[in-house]
């Protein structure tokens, strides 16, 4: 008897859902077909969160790998808890040119699955900053300074540009973010790091000390999972399955990428005599970043232009940050994305198949890629600069000399990602002023090729 009653139940349930079902219409079928899209999408970009921790850690020290995937973890987390309850509304909320007024918490909200999306944009922009802090930035106000980006700094300027605010207003084009996501977090970043100073080593009077990562092969694993996700970032920002336009973005971004790693490999042996692994892995990653505003605009020949150059201006961009401005920024972070989203922004301008100025488009649009820049520029330089001098003044943003130099994973949670054969804070409790400089030294070098030299000039 049960086995009929269930077989009832289920032959009424298939009876009701066929009967009062709403009929199955084309556009019923290209929503769907559009909204896995996009969640696809948003898990590829969700995905890249494990590269940036990988590339991050990679090019760090072992010592505080930990705490970079500490950082990383915690990023995505409140910020997409910080970008439900405010960042979405201010960014796409009912605008009076700024800044949204309406939707938060989602209230109000019907597409759930575009919050998604832009979510986990948000923490992209915000994970940022986290490599160029790298190794003496506290956890607690990294993590503040974070609240900050997704809740209010990064939202502002994606409803300048995304959530029809002035610039967008202007015609300004930032198809996936360049300026709005890579751009934004660039600065906050480059802000940030001068408010927090270089690692202890890192420069001696005139010299610039390399301070090289502990796992480059890490590192390059990270750099193909951004690559693979940078597919949905950009493909997704489509925001719908549009056969003729999700192959033409995919493509450029290939293209873009592999010009970017070819022209990094290439000009750092002109420029160095050697074909510098860190520096041709940093060129896909701007040769992503710049083509991420103009991935829709450009033609495929375009892409590979955009590609090749963004990998030749990372290299000097990496040099000057590092040695003319002597800013610390361990994964170049700063000159990845902010140095080649300005050229991604400003190659819009030039290469837009419709207004640009190498298809005869004028200068018009290339004036107005280079205002949203810089005013992107300015409300981020302010806004974060304002945030960090306080989180300074407040309580200090940087860890203790000692804590810095056993490294941030003993200090800040207890523990170490590897097995160390010898125990650094018992090394470090004792040591005089003077002999500091061979526990900094011993401590820099941590984790690295025993065939690597101790000191060598940045590029």
């Amino acid at each position: 008897m049960k086995k009929k009653i269930g077989s009832i139940v289920f032959a009424g349930s298939l009876l009701s859902t066929t009967t009062f079902a709403a009929p199955v219409t084309p556009e019923s079928v290209q929503l769907s077909v559009d909204t896995m899209w996009i969640m696809i999408a948003a898990i590829l970009v969700f995905f890249m969160h494990a590269g940036f921790a990988m590339v991050e850690s990679g090019f760090s020290r072992a010592k505080n790998s930990l705490n970079i995937l500490m950082k990383n973890i915690l990023t995505i987390s409140l910020g997409s808890i910080l970008y439900f309850l405010v960042g979405y509304g201010i960014m796409f909320g009912n605008s009076n040119g700024f800044f949204g007024t309406s939707g938060f918490a989602l209230q109000g909200v019907d597409d759930i699955g575009f919050f998604v999306f832009q979510a986990v944009f948000a923490a992209t922009c915000a994970t940022i900053i986290s490599g160029a802090v790298a190794e003496r930035m506290k956890l607690s106000s990294y993590l503040l300074l974070t609240v900050l980006m997704t809740g209010a700094i990064y939202p502002v300027v994606g409803h300048w540009i995304w959530g029809g605010g002035w610039i967008s207003e202007l015609g300004f084009v930032d198809f996936a973010g360049s300026t709005v996501v890579h751009l934004t977090g660039a600065v906050g970043a480059f802000i940030a790091v001068l408010f927090l100073g270089a690692r202890i080593g890192k420069y001696s009077g005139k010299s610039v000390n390399a301070i090289p990562g502990h796992n480059i092969p890490l590192g390059a694993l990270g750099v193909f999972i951004l690559w693979f996700g940078w597919f949905g970032f950009n493909g997704g920002s489509s925001l719908a399955a549009d056969p003729s336009l999700v192959p033409v973005v995919i493509s450029t971004t290939l293209l873009s990428a592999s010009g970017g790693v070819v022209a990094s490999a290439l000009y750092s042996r002109i420029r160095f005599k050697k074909i510098d692994p860190s520096i041709t892995l940093n060129g896909a990653l701007g040769g992503l970043v710049g083509i991420t505003a103009g991935t829709a605009n450009v033609s495929l020949l375009g892409a590979i232009i955009i590609g090749l150059i963004a990998g030749v201006i990372l290299v000097e961009g990496i040099r000057f940050i590092d040695v003319v401005l002597r800013v610390d920024d361990p994964v170049g972070a700063i000159a990845v994305h902010g140095v080649c989203g300005i050229w991604g922004t400003l190659a819009v301008g030039l290469f837009d198949t419709a207004n640009g100025a190498v298809y005869g488009g004028g200068l018009g649009l290339l004036g107005v890629q280079a205002l949203g820049v810089g005013a992107v520029i300015l409300w981020t330089a302010a806004a974060v600069g304002a945030s960090v001098y306080i989180l300074k003044a407040a309580g200090g943003i940087r860890v203790e000399r000692e804590e810095e130099l056993a490294g941030l994973d003993y200090s800040e949670h207890g523990s170490n990602a590897y097995e160390f054969k010898e125990s650094l804070t018992s090394s470090s409790s004792n040591q005089t002023d003077n002999a500091n400089g061979d526990l900094v030294e011993r401590l820099n070098q941590l984790g690295s090729s025993i065939n690597k030299p101790k000191a060598r000039k940045s590029v």
